[in-house]
C-alpha cells in the first residue's frame, strides 16, 4: 500500500454549511479546496438536485461562499461572500453624487440626528460580531479590500450573483422575510469616535481598551463596535436599523446574534444584555418585530442560548441552551410558546442525558422537530415532541462507524451530510417517511473520489476497556491489511480529542489516512471528562485537569498493547488543544508510555495562561481566579511536574492563538530543553487556534511524521544512520 502524500491535502475538498431548498428538490452546499498557488483554502457554492439525477453545480468561482440559505420560494439563493463590489454599484454617476442623502437616511434606521448623537455616546459598551475574518485583519486591511455582504443568485432567471448588502465592515449573519422581500442582517455599526480609532488601528495606531474581554481567538484584539440587526429591501438594498436590537456579550465574536424571520413576521436573535457583558457567557433570546417594535425576552438570563428556530406557524421557538458556568453539563433542546413569559421555556430532551449537537433544529410540523445528539461517541439524529420530553433514537440505517455531521427536511425529503472514515464526508438524500426503518440513500456528491480511489483509506473499530473500574470506548483506525483478530503488533498513534467536553467517532479524517498509510493504528479514546455518555461521565474531569483522563487514555495504550495491536516501544502521543494539554500530563505522570509526543497548541501552566488567554471567564468557572485558588491552579497544570519529563516532545503552537497562547509552548518546550531532553518548538506566526493554509497543515503534518519516524525504533532515518557513523 502507497503512503498518502501529505501533498495531498491540496486536493482535499472539505463540505461545510449545507442548505435544503423549501420544496426539497435541491441542496446548496458550501466545499473548501486548495489553491497551492496562492496557499489558501477557496470556499464555492454548489447545488445538486436530491433525486441524483447530475452531479453538483459550482455556481461561485471567488474565493469565498459563507452560508447558503433559500429564499421562502426556492428561486433565488442568498450567501455571504467577500467579492468585488458588484458592478451595477459601480456604473453610471457616483454613488456619493447620487443618493448620500438616502444612504444617511436608511443607514441610521429614519433617526433624527440627536437620536444618532446619543448613540454615539451609549452604544460602546458592547464587543462588534465577528464577520469571519480576525478584527486584526479588519484594523489592518485597505479601504479597498471587499467585506463580507449578502449575495443573492436569482436561480430562476440565471446569472451571476447580485451583492444585496454593503455594509463598511460586512455582515456575519441574515435570513430572509417570510415573504422573500427582505433580509435581516447582522453587521456592525461604529460611531464616528469608533471609526476614528479603527482607522488608527488600521494605520498602526496603539490598541486602546478598557474592556474586560479584550480580546478573542481569530478576532484578535476587541473593540466597543455594536452590532445591530438591520432589515435590508433583497431587491433595492435599501437599509434600515434595528436599534433595539443589538448584540452583546463576552461571546458575541464567538456565536453573534443568530438572526431568524419567523413566519409570524417576527424577527428572533440571541445576545446579552445584562450589566455582566464581558464577565458572562449568558445570551438571551429575544424577538422583535421588524419595524423595531414589541421587543420581547423569551429566556430568563440564566443560561447560553444559540440557534433559535420558529415553527412552522411561528407559535413556537426551539433553541440550544446550555449552562453559564459548567459547560461539562448537556446541552439541552428547549421550546416555548413565542407568546410565553421568559422563564417558561421547556427542555425536550433532559431524559436523554445526553448534549446537543451545535447544530440547528429542525422543524418537521408545529409538533415535531429533530436535532443532532452526541449519543456514546456518535452524533445521531433524534426525533423530539414540541410540548414534552419524549425524545425518539431514529435513523439506525447510520449504523456505529459513520456520523452524521448535518440534518436538513422539506416537503418530506431528508438531507444528511455523513462522514465515515473510508467512504468520504458527503451529502446524501433520502425519503424522510422511512427513517425509522431501512431508507433508500441517494449519495449526491462524492467530493474526493480520487482519494478514495486512488489510495487505501482506513477501517475503523470500536473498543471498549476498563479503566478505575469504568467502561471507556474509543475508536481505532488501521490500515486496510490490519487483522483485528489475528493482529501483527503495529506502531500506535494516540490521537487525543481537545474540548475536553467533546468526543471521538469514526469520521473521513484526512490524518488519519496520512498515518494508516504509514502502517500505524490511530487511537481515539473517549476519556472521562468528555461529553456523549451523560452528565456523570463529563463532570469527572471538572476544575481538576490531569486525573481521569490520564488514566483513562494511558489504560486505553496498555489495552491495545495486551492485545497485541500495538507495538510497546512504538507509541505516538498526537493532539490539538486539550488533546496537547493532556499530552502534557501524560508526558510527566507517564513518562514511560510514549516513544515521543507532539503536543499542540496547549496549556501547561493555568496560572499563566490566566489573562493572556482569552478564557477567563472559563477559567474562572472551573477553577476559580488564582490569587485565590493557586493550588488548583498549580494541581491542574503540567508544568508544575516538568522535571519528570523524559519523552521527545515537538512542540507546534500559533503565534496569534489566543485560546492557548504560543507562550505556554515556549514554556514547556524551554523546559524540556533545559534537562537535555530532546525537543523541537515549531511556530506558524499567523496562525490562530486551528490548522491553517494548506502550505502550514502539510508542513505540520511532515513535522509530526518525521518526528515519529526519527524516534520509532523499527524505522531506519538518515538523522539515526548520521548519529550511528559519529558514533
Amino acid at each position: 500500500m502507497d503512503p498518502v502524500p501529505t501533498e495531498t491535502f491540496y486536493d482535499l475538498t472539505s463540505l461545510s454549511a449545507v442548505a435544503l431548498s423549501p420544496t426539497g428538490d435541491r441542496a446548496a452546499f458550501v466545499a473548501s479546496e486548495s489553491d497551492p498557488d496562492e496557499d489558501e483554502r477557496l470556499a464555492s457554492l454548489f447545488v445538486v438536485p436530491t433525486d441524483g439525477s447530475r452531479e453538483p453545480h459550482r455556481l461561485t468561482r471567488v474565493s469565498t461562499a459563507a452560508s447558503p440559505t433559500w429564499s421562502p420560494d426556492g428561486d433565488r439563493l442568498a450567501f455571504v461572500a467577500a467579492r468585488t463590489e458588484d458592478t451595477a454599484r459601480r456604473v453610471g454617476r457616483s454613488r456619493d453624487e447620487e443618493t448620500a442623502d438616502d444612504d444617511i437616511e436608511a443607514t441610521s434606521g429614519d433617526r433624527d440626528e440627536a437620536d444618532i448623537e446619543a448613540d454615539e455616546l451609549d452604544g460602546t459598551s458592547e464587543d462588534g460580531e465577528s464577520d469571519g475574518a480576525s478584527e486584526d485583519e479588519h484594523q489592518s486591511a485597505g479601504d479597498d479590500e471587499p467585506k463580507p455582504q449578502v449575495w443573492v443568485f436569482d436561480l430562476a432567471l440565471g446569472g451571476d450573483a447580485r451583492q444585496v448588502t454593503d455594509f463598511d465592515d460586512g455582515v456575519k449573519a441574515f435570513d430572509w422575510s417570510p415573504d422573500g422581500d427582505r433580509m435581516v442582517v447582522s453587521a456592525r455599526d461604529p460611531t464616528e469616535e469608533e471609526r476614528e480609532y479603527l482607522d488608527e488601528r488600521r494605520e498602526g495606531g496603539p490598541i486602546e481598551t478598557e474592556r474586560l474581554q479584550h480580546k478573542f481567538d481569530g478576532a484578535g484584539y476587541l473593540d466597543t463596535v455594536t452590532t445591530y440587526l438591520f432589515v435590508v429591501d433583497a431587491e433595492s438594498g435599501d437599509t434600515g436599523r434595528l436599534d433595539d436590537a443589538r448584540g452583546g456579550g463576552a461571546s458575541d465574536d464567538q456565536f453573534g446574534m443568530m438572526p431568524t424571520w419567523g413566519p409570524n413576521d417576527r424577527i428572533a436573535y440571541t445576545a446579552y444584555e445584562g450589566e455582566r457583558s464581558d464577565d458572562t457567557f449568558i445570551r438571551d433570546v429575544y424577538s422583535i418585530r421588524p419595524d423595531g417594535s414589541e421587543k420581547r425576552r423569551h429566556t430568563d438570563g440564566e443560561r447560553v442560548t444559540l440557534l433559535p428556530q420558529w415553527s412552522p406557524d411561528g407559535s413556537r421557538l426551539a433553541f440550544n441552551g446550555g449552562d453559564a458556568e459548567n459547560w461539562h453539563l448537556p446541552d439541552q433542546l428547549y421550546v416555548t410558546d413565542a407568546d410565553a413569559a421568559d422563564d417558561a421555556y421547556e427542555s425536550v430532551s433532559a431524559s436523554l442525558d445526553r448534549t446537543l449537537s451545535f447544530s440547528e433544529p429542525n422543524w418537521v410540523d408545529n409538533e415535531t422537530l429533530y436535532a443532532l445528539i452526541g449519543d456514546e461517541g456518535k452524533t445521531r439524529p433524534v426525533r423530539f415532541a414540541a410540548d414534552e420530553d419524549a425524545p425518539e433514537r431514529t435513523f439506525t440505517a447510520q449504523g456505529d462507524d459513520r456520523a452524521c455531521r448535518a440534518l436538513e427536511t422539506a416537503n418530506g425529503t431528508a438531507l444528511v451530510h455523513l462522514s465515515h472514515p473510508s467512504e468520504g464526508s458527503d451529502l446524501y438524500a433520502f425519503d424522510l417517511d422511512s427513517i425509522d426503518a431501512t431508507p433508500d440513500l441517494t449519495r449526491l456528491t462524492d467530493l474526493n473520489a480520487e482519494l478514495r480511489e486512488t489510495y487505501e483509506l482506513p477501517k475503523v473499530r470500536r473498543v471498549t476497556y476498563e479503566s478505575d473500574g469504568e467502561e471507556i470506548e474509543g475508536i481505532v483506525y488501521a490500515p486496510p491489511s490490519f487483522d483485528f483478530d489475528d493482529p501483527d503488533p503495529h506502531p500506535l498513534v494516540v490521537a487525543i480529542h481537545g474540548g475536553p467536553v467533546n468526543y471521538d467517532e469514526p469520521v473521513f479524517r484526512f490524518t488519519h489516512a496520512v498515518f494508516t498509510s504509514r502502517d500505524y493504528l490511530v487511537f481515539r479514546p473517549n476519556y472521562r471528562g468528555g461529553s456523549s455518555y451523560g452528565r456523570e461521565f463529563a463532570e469527572a474531569l471538572r476544575g481538576q485537569w490531569g486525573t481521569v483522563e490520564v488514566t483513562d487514555i494511558a489504560a486505553g495504550v496498555r489495552e491495545l498493547v495486551s492485545r497485541g495491536w500495538a507495538a510497546e516501544d512504538r507509541i505516538f502521543g498526537h493532539g490539538f488543544s486539550y488533546g496537547g494539554i493532556a499530552q502534557g500530563f501524560l508526558v510527566t505522570q507517564e513518562p514511560d508510555l510514549f516513544t515521543a509526543a507532539a503536543p499542540e497548541h496547549g496549556i501547561y501552566d493555568l496560572r499563566s495562561a490566566y489573562g493572556t488567554d482569552d478564557s477567563h471567564i472559563w477559567t474562572d468557572n472551573e477553577f476559580g481566579v488564582p490569587w485565590e485558588n493557586p493550588e488548583r491552579f498549580e494541581a491542574s497544570s503540567s508544568i508544575t511536574d516538568i522535571g519528570n519529563v523524559r519523552t521527545p516532545l515537538l512542540v507546534i503552537a500559533g503565534g496569534e492563538d489566543w485560546r492557548c497562547p504560543p507562550s505556554q509552548s515556549e514554556q514547556l518546550y524551554v523546559s524540556a530543553k533545559k534537562q537535555g531532553v530532546e525537543a523541537r518548538l515549531v511556530i506558524y506566526p499567523d496562525e490562530h487556534h486551528n490548522v491553517g493554509d494548506p502550505d502550514r497543515a502539510i508542513h505540520r503534518l511532515d513535522e509530526i511524521t518525521s518526528w515519529y519516524e526519527r524516534h520509532d525504533p523499527a524505522v531506519e532515518t538518515d538523522d539515526k544512520a548520521e548519529n550511528e557513523t559519529h558514533e
